[in-house]
C-alpha cells in the first residue's frame, strides 16, 4: 500500500470506489487539467450542477455516477488512477453491481451474486435501467465508502431519486437495484483482498493492508540486493516525502472471477534482472536509458494515456458505444473481469520474484557517471549523473515483473477479440492537444497529435511498450506479459458467456485463496 494511501486510511478512508464508465472522464482531472481535454472528444456530458438527469433518455452511469465518483477517487485513492490494484479493485465491483441490476430485464443473462425473476419485456426500458443501475452502484457505494454518504447522496438527487428508499421488491426497478448491489458487495467481503481491515475474520488490519508477511530486503537508502525492489522515496502532496510500500501484495491470494486457480499459472524468472548475469543486466539498464534519450513527444503521450488505468473508460473504442445502456454495462464488465483476472496471477509473481525496477538498476550499475536521457519535465534530453536519473511515468509502489499493465491490456485485448469476433477496434482514435502533458504542463506536446489504436493488437502493444517508455518497465517484463497474458481475457470471456445466456451457476461467497506455497521461491517455472 502506498505511504499516502496508508496516511489517508489512519485520517479515516475506510475504502474508495471506482466506476469504470466512459463519460467519467468528463470531469476528471490531473493537475488541474480535464482528461477529457488532454485524451480524447468527450461523447457525454455530466449533468450540469443543479440539473436532473433525464432518466428516460439520459445514461446514469456516465453522466452522473462517473464524475462523482472518479472526482472522489483523485482526491482520496489514486491521484492520478495510476495504482493499478488500488485503482482496479473496484471495477468488477462498481460494474458488478449494475450487470445484476440489469440481468432481470435482459431476455437471458443472471447476475453473478444476484438472481432475481426475469422481467417482462415491456420493463427493458431506459428509465428502469437507469433506476436500477443508480440504486445498485448507491448501494455498494455506502458500503464501500460510508464516510462519503453526502457524496452519493447527492449523486442519486442529480437522478431525482429518493435515497432513503431502501425497497427490496424484486417487481421494481428500486428493489432490484438495491438488492444487486448490496449483494455484490457483501460476496466479496472475505475474498482475500483485505478491502475492510479484517479479512475473514482471520485479521483484525487497516484497510487493504498486508497479510502476506511481504517485507522487501531493501530501503530506500540502501539497496543491498540489486536483483530485488527497492522502495522509492516519494513527494507527497503537502511537500514532505515518504517511503513507498508494496501496494496490497495479498491480491495473489484474492479470487478470481473466472474457474481457474492462479497457482498454476506462472512466469518465467526474470533472469536479466540477476545482477549474477552481468552484461544482460547492464544491457537492459542500457537500453531503458536509450527509450529515456530519444522519448519522443508521442510516446510521452501514450506513456501518460496507459498510466491512466481509465483508459479503457475514458477512450472507448467506437465499438463500445454503438449498444444500448445494457449492452455497455455488459461489455464494461467484461473488460472488469478480465483486468482483475489478470492481476491476480500478475501480483502473485510479483510478490514471488520482488524484482528490481528500473531507477535501482541504473543506479547500481552508473552510480554517478553521466548518462544520457531525459533530464525531468521540460529539460529534454540532457547529461545527468546516474543516481539523479528519473522515469517520465511517476515510479509505481510494486515489484517490477512481470508488467501488470501490459498483463491486463492484452488480456482484455484477448477478451474484446472473442466478443467481436475480430481485431479491429473500428477506429480508434486518441486526439492529444498541444501543451496538456500533466508531466509537462504547457509543453508536451509541443504541437498537437493524434495517435491511432486500430486493432486489438495495436492496443496491447502500445499499452506494454509504454511501460518502456516511461521508465517503468524493463523489457523482458513486457515480453512476458504479452506471451502469458491472453489466456485470462479467454477465461473471462468464457465466464461471461454462461452469465449471459443464462448457463451460470449462482455465485457464494468469495473467499481467500490459500497463501502460495512458492511466494518466496524465486527459481521461476
Amino acid at each position: 500500500m502506498p505511504f499516502r494511501t496508508v496516511r489517508n486510511l489512519l485520517l479515516g478512508l475506510v475504502a474508495g470506489i471506482l466506476l469504470t464508465v466512459a463519460a467519467a472522464a468528463v470531469l476528471l482531472t490531473l493537475s488541474g487539467v480535464p482528461l477529457a481535454t488532454l485524451l480524447f472528444a468527450a461523447r457525454n456530458q455530466p449533468v450540469p450542477p443543479g440539473e436532473t438527469l433525464d432518466l428516460d433518455s439520459g445514461r446514469a452511469l456516465h453522466q452522473v455516477v462517473g464524475p462523482s465518483v472518479s472526482d472522489w477517487i483523485r482526491r482520496d485513492v489514486s491521484e492520478r488512477f495510476n495504482d493499478v490494484s488500488m485503482v482496479f479493485r473496484y471495477f468488477p465491483l462498481l460494474i458488478n453491481a449494475a450487470f445484476d441490476a440489469l440481468a432481470p430485464y435482459h431476455p437471458t443473462a443472471v447476475g453473478v451474486y444476484t438472481r432475481i425473476d426475469r422481467r417482462p419485456a415491456s420493463e427493458a426500458t431506459v428509465r428502469n435501467f437507469n433506476i436500477a443501475i443508480m440504486y445498485a452502484t448507491y448501494r455498494a457505494a455506502l458500503l464501500l465508502a460510508p464516510q462519503e454518504e453526502a457524496r452519493w447522496r447527492g449523486m442519486m438527487d442529480a437522478a431525482g431519486l429518493d435515497p432513503d428508499d431502501d425497497s427490496t421488491d424484486p417487481s421494481t426497478p428500486v428493489g432490484i437495484g438495491n438488492m444487486a448491489g448490496r449483494n455484490v458487495v457483501e460476496a466479496r467481503r472475505d475474498d482475500g483482498f483485505n478491502h475492510f481491515g479484517e479479512d475473514g475474520r482471520r485479521y483484525n488490519l487497516l484497510p487493504f493492508s498486508d497479510t502476506t508477511g511481504y517485507r522487501p530486503v531493501n530501503t530506500v537508502f540502501d539497496l543491498l540486493d540489486p536483483g530485488r525492489w527497492q522502495p522509492a522515496l516519494v513527494r507527497m502532496r503537502d511537500g514532505s516525502y515518504g517511503a513507498q510500500q508494496f501496494v496490497t501484495p495479498q491480491l495473489a491470494n484474492t479470487e478470481p472471477y473466472a474457474d481457474f486457480n492462479p497457482r498454476d499459472f506462472r512466469f518465467a524468472a526474470p533472469v536479466d534482472s540477476d545482477p549474477a548475469n552481468a552484461a544482460a543486466y547492464r544491457a537492459q539498464v542500457d537500453a531503458v536509458l536509450e527509450a529515456s534519450a530519444s522519448l519522443t513527444d508521442e510516446q510521452k503521450m501514450m506513456a501518460e494515456f496507459f498510466d491512466n488505468k481509465l483508459r479503457d473508460f475514458i477512450s472507448p473504442a467506437p465499438i463500445r458505444m454503438r449498444g444500448n445502456e445494457m449492452e455497455f454495462v455488459h461489455l464494461d464488465f467484461l473488460l472488469s473481469m478480465a483486468g482483475w483476472d489478470a492481476l491476480v496471477p500478475t501480483w502473485q509473481e510479483k510478490r514471488r520474484y520482488d524484482a528490481v525496477r528500473p531507477f535501482s538498476a541504473i543506479r547500481h550499475v552508473y552510480g554517478d557517471q553521466l548518462v544520457t536521457a531525459w533530464g525531468g519535465p521540460g529539460r529534454g534530453t540532457v547529461e545527468l549523473p546516474a543516481s539523479e536519473w528519473q522515469s517520465y511515468i511517476p515510479l509505481a509502489d510494486h515489484p517490477e515483473y512481470p508488467s501488470a499493465s501490459a498483463c491486463v491490456c492484452e488480456a482484455q485485448a484477448q477478451a474484446m477479440r472473442r466478443y467481436t469476433g475480430g481485431d479491429t477496434t473500428e477506429g480508434w482514435e486518441v486526439f492529444v492537444p498541444a501543451g496538456v502533458s500533466t508531466i509537462e504542463p504547457g509543453v508536451t506536446p509541443a504541437e498537437s497529435l493524434t495517435f491511432g489504436i486500430d486493432t486489438w493488437t495495436d492496443f496491447g502493444r502500445l499499452c506494454g511498450q509504454s511501460r518502456v517508455w516511461g521508465g517503468t518497465h524493463f523489457q523482458a517484463a513486457v515480453d512476458e506479459s504479452t506471451k502469458e497474458c491472453k489466456v485470462f481475457g479467454d477465461m473471462a470471456y468464457d465466464y461471461f458467456r454462461t452469465l449471459v445466456d443464462g448457463t451460470a451457476p449462482l455465485r457464494g461467497e468469495s473467499r481467500q485463496l490459500p497463501a502460495d506455497p512458492r511466494q518466496n521461491d524465486r527459481s521461476g517455472k
